[in-house]
């Protein structure tokens, strides 16, 4: 499959034998994300919220909370908040994982997402992986409803447990 786009760049959509497509194309003036690492940072705080006899927030709180800023009356930047000041040091980019790549002019590929809009042969398909090879990417997939495929619904619960 080819995508064309929005400055006439073309990049090829190839399926291949194992489930995986190679994405290949001009990827020059490109931006990339890599995860957030969050354990050391969460570590540190759980251990000192739990010297202090407190509970600890849970990790999705936590992941939030470590990027928050406060702001004045008029919506200019004052300074980090307090779990932010603290712990945002101790939070890193996984460099060996890259979990966006956005070619300028598209598309824009990210994990988790339904690569369905690429056409019928890619229907239902998700991005598991995205790894750097010599022309482009490799995308690893999984199935949209994969997660279905072990549960049993019985009486109109699902069960999972069988």
């Amino acid at each position: 499959m080819e995508y064309k786009n929005r400055y006439g760049d073309i990049y090829t959509f190839t399926p291949q034998e194992d489930g995986s497509i190679l994405w290949e194309g001009d990827f020059k003036h490109s931006r990339y994300r890599w995860p957030n690492v969050y354990k050391e940072a969460y570590q540190a705080y759980c251990k000192d919220v739990g010297s202090k006899g407190q509970r600890p927030m849970h990790i999705e709180s936590f992941k939030e909370a470590v990027h928050e800023s406060i702001y004045d009356e008029n919506g200019r930047y004052v300074e980090p908040g307090p779990i932010a000041e603290k712990y945002q040091s101790l939070v890193y980019p996984d460099k060996d994982t890259i979990d966006m790549v956005d070619p300028s002019g598209g598309p824009y590929i990210t994990l988790h997402q339904d690569l369905s809009w690429l056409g019928e042969e890619f229907k239902n398909l998700c991005v598991s992986t995205i790894t750097p090879i010599e022309t482009g990417y490799r995308i690893g997939t999984y199935g949209k409803y994969d997660h279905l495929a072990d549960t049993k619904i019985i009486g109109g619960i699902i069960n999972t447990t069988e």
